[in-house]
């Protein structure tokens, strides 16, 4: 880890540094403007355009299919070849440029069901860099915003974040990991679940479809989340599987529930522990709690060593995770890298979960543990 603090008796910048700290200064603009014309590519279909011609387009081809003005389309294709995002041919020939994706932009970029796909974030980074505008007041105050202040289209990115790679992985990578296949055999033969924190509900819905003995309550406090998951239980016709509002049908306290899923949102809670406290209250002594978040490790200086990405995860912290997390008087403000392993355990133990156990799931960011009383 490098020390950038200057010597005591330096009075001026190094000529040197300074231009690697400009550099580094505006590459991080340059990401922060490229994400924004990400998002305009996955808005405009200028994406799936190219994915499915197969083939490099000039950008007269790619505005004719799309109906959108060739000079705009130009200028967003320069920036996404010159950000290595697309592939380009005759560069060099000023107006005959012919861009594509290749197979890896296909399904990080233009492929929604792909576990690689990328866009979730990229769909809500108008709202989430909208909260830009209310942080000097939550600098104040402390006082945070809660998810429904990047509005539907937020809980639209959420969904489109998290669910190809569960669509992929959750019903026949991660359930059968968990209590070594027991767990399986009791979702077929019908037991009661629920899921903490469902969002647009795409887990208790890929769920209750694949196990259909089994009743999925999936809890939200998000309205716009909570409307998006109803909207489409009823789409699915799914009869096995509902959605409430956890401040009107809390979580029940006698034990009842045998499987509890908690997805990426214990570190976004204003009150984790109050909530890990009433997960261990609702869950049956043989029952089981799959918890999954966010990669995180111990200190701040593990995180910048180990974690290419921390710049990033601190970034979307303030801009959604522990402000969400400090949405509410009193939040414990966790943020996005705020539940490592060592504090989940931490955390369950205190509640009264006797057994914790991290299983073995390769993703690029989430953990995930299997927690028992």
């Amino acid at each position: 880890m490098s020390d950038l603090t200057a010597p005591a008796e330096r009075i001026e910048p190094d000529p040197d540094l300074l231009k690697m700290f400009s550099f580094n200064l505006f590459s991080q603009l340059s990401g922060a403007v490229t994400a924004g014309m990400i998002h305009l590519g996955d808005r405009l279909g200028l994406f799936t355009e190219l994915a499915d011609a197969g083939e490099q387009l000039t950008t007269h081809e790619l505005a004719d299919r799309l109906e959108l003005d060739e000079r705009w389309v130009r200028e967003w294709a320069y920036n996404q070849a010159a950000a290595k995002f697309l592939t380009v041919a005759n560069a060099d020939e000023p107006g005959s440029e012919r861009f594509g994706l290749s197979l890896e932009g296909v399904a990080v970029l233009a492929s929604p069901d792909s576990p690689a796909s990328g866009m979730g974030m990229f769909h809500r980074f108008p709202q989430m860099i909208g909260a830009l505008d209310v942080m000097p007041e939550s600098f104040r105050t402390g006082q945070g915003h809660d998810y429904d202040s990047h509005g539907c289209e937020g809980a639209i990115g959420i969904e489109r974040s998290f669910e190809p790679w569960n669509r992929s992985h959750l019903i026949p990578t991660v359930l059968p990991l968990v209590g070594d296949g027991d767990l399986v055999k009791r979702l077929r033969g019908g037991i009661r679940v629920a899921d903490v924190g469902c969002g647009a509900g795409g887990a208790v819905l890929m769920m209750a479809e694949a196990f259909p003995n089994s009743t999925f309550v999936g809890y939200e406090i998000s309205q716009h989340a909570l409307d998006r998951a109803e909207s489409r239980r009823a789409e699915s016709g799914v009869p096995n599987a509902r959605f409430v509002d956890p401040r009107n049908e809390p979580l029940p306290r006698d034990g009842s529930v045998d499987f509890v899923t908690t997805f990426d949102c214990i570190h976004d809670m204003s009150h984790p522990t109050q909530m890990i406290a009433s997960i261990k209250e609702a869950i049956a002594d043989d029952g089981t709690w799959l918890l999954v978040d966010i990669k995180g490790r111990d200190t701040f200086g593990e995180n910048i060593e180990k974690n290419p990405m921390a710049a990033l995860m601190y970034g979307i912290s303030v801009l959604s995770c522990m402000s969400s997390a400090l949405s509410e008087p009193g939040g414990e403000g966790l943020g996005t890298l705020g539940l490592p392993e060592g504090k989940a355990r931490e955390m369950s133990v205190a509640a009264g979960f006797n057994d914790f156990r991290r299983l073995d799931i390769d993703h690029t960011v989430n953990a995930f543990y299997e927690i028992r009383p």
